[in-house]
C-alpha cells in the first residue's frame, strides 16, 4: 500500500513539474514583438525586439 502512495506522490510531482514549465515557456514565448522606444537622460533609444 505504502509503494503505490509512493508512485502516485512521484506522479504528482511530475506532473506538477511538467505544468511549471510548460507555463514557463508559455510565458517566454508570449512576449510581444516589435520595437521599445525609450526617452532619457541620453536621448531617444529604439531597440527591436
Amino acid at each position: 500500500m505504502a509503494r503505490n502512495n509512493i508512485l502516485y506522490v512521484a506522479i504528482g510531482v511530475l506532473a506538477v513539474a511538467v505544468a511549471v514549465l510548460g507555463y514557463q515557456l508559455y510565458q517566454e514565448r508570449k512576449q510581444t514583438t516589435g520595437i521599445e522606444m525609450t526617452i532619457g537622460e541620453r536621448g531617444i533609444s529604439i531597440q527591436k525586439k
